[in-house]
């Protein structure tokens, strides 16, 4: 490894460290849970360590691997869902980081049969999208990571039934960033479809495909 990747490399794992700190004093994860990782410039995955204290990561603490599991440098006990974050960078050659959390109420819905409505508010329908549904398969199995990777071929938000939420992106802020959105459009759903229910003015499919179109997820219709 030359000077110029290990810089680069090192800031990766202080990003990372960072992501991580910032996920537990927000209350999207617990001490023990909750995993980052993010792909390097040469194509090995940065990741969390198993059982660490997640409000105070430290980029000593962060581990690297090849696409195969293979721990390169100094040895490091590998976050227990590695294989899945292996397995969506795999499947998704643009996604470059991947967070993976707790937050209590987009948890909430993953551990009933409920799914998050995501067409409340603009801004979270424009940086969502639709939100896609892992099956409850155990937690570090090589079924949970194909499972979640198969639902985050769909979305880059998934709600891990009777586990947690996902997010990835083409960096660590975005993947930080939809999944803060997306707990935030858990709460707002919870309120709508609750106490809020006779007032509720979600928004209908002219107004999401508009959305889809600014984001680029859609092309614009061709005038007649």
């Amino acid at each position: 490894m030359n000077i110029k990747q290990e810089d680069s490399s090192g800031v990766l794992a202080r990003e990372i460290a960072y992501f991580m700190r910032r996920l537990y004093r927000q209350g999207l994860t617990t001490t023990s849970g909750g995993n980052i990782s993010a792909r390097d410039s040469d194509g090995s995955i940065l990741i969390t360590p198993s059982a660490s204290d997640k409000g105070r990561a430290r980029a000593s603490e962060i581990g690297r691997m090849d696409m195969d599991g293979k721990i390169i440098g100094a040895p490091f006990k590998p976050s227990i869902e590695s294989r899945m974050h292996l397995e969506i960078y795999r499947k998704r050659t643009d996604v470059m980081a991947v967070v993976h959390a707790h937050p209590v109420t987009a948890s909430a819905f993953a551990a009933s049969s409920a799914r998050i409505p995501n067409n409340h508010l603009a801004e979270s329908y424009a940086i969502l999208g639709e939100i896609a549904y892992a099956e409850y398969f155990c937690m570090g199995t090589e079924q949970l990571a194909f499972e979640v990777a198969r639902a985050a071929l769909d979305s880059n938000c998934v709600i891990m039934r009777n586990h947690g939420a996902l997010a990835v992106g083409r960096s660590l802020l975005e993947a930080f960033d939809r999944l803060e959105v997306l707990e935030a459009a858990a709460r707002i759903a919870m309120l709508a479809m609750g106490p809020l229910s006779p007032w509720a003015r979600p928004l209908e499919a002219p107004a999401l495909s508009e959305l889809d179109i600014f984001m680029g997820r859609a092309a614009p219709k061709a005038q007649s």
